[in-house]
């Protein structure tokens, strides 16, 4: 399996240079629709839902305190298999214009950030988890509605 410095390092060969924020965003709706169109997670690492959205903690560790990021050294492009690398490539069509805060305000909107939080106040820090499980039925139930105005 892949892990979550593949994915950010071939998101960023794809993009360019990205703020620290939407690289997570992007990260984790890759995670998401993977889930759901590939039935199997991209990488292992945990998703928490912290004020901002969801982050990758272990992408965080690394990036911390950067602003922008232009490469992600960690991640191998290659460890991807064609299809890990077309569901991104959909995330990046459908995500990829949206600024990083128009990101996480989506994710503000949406169910898996929202049951992680448990109602807590948006600024509050938290490191509850958003769970592959909860990611998957709510974007799975997107899909059904119709593939054209999901993403």
């Amino acid at each position: 399996m892949a892990n979550a410095d593949d994915v950010a390092a071939y998101i960023l060969a794809k993009t360019g240079p990205l703020s620290a924020m939407k690289m997570q965003k992007l990260c984790y709706y890759s995670q998401a629709w993977s889930l759901v169109w590939d039935q199997e997670p991209l990488y292992a690492d945990r998703i928490e839902a912290w004020a901002n959205g969801p982050v990758v903690r272990s992408l965080y560790a690394q990036h911390r305190g950067q602003w922008e990021i232009h490469s992600w050294p960690a991640g191998n492009p290659d460890n991807l298999t064609p299809d890990q690398k077309a569901s991104i490539d959909a995330v990046l069509d459908a995500y990829g214009k949206l600024t990083a805060q128009q990101l996480s305000d989506l994710t503000h909107s949406e169910r898996p950030w929202i049951e992680a939080r448990a109602g807590l106040a948006p600024t509050v820090r938290s490191e509850a988890e958003i769970t592959r499980k909860s990611m998957c039925d709510f974007y799975a139930s997107l899909a059904t509605r119709s593939d054209t105005e999901t993403v």
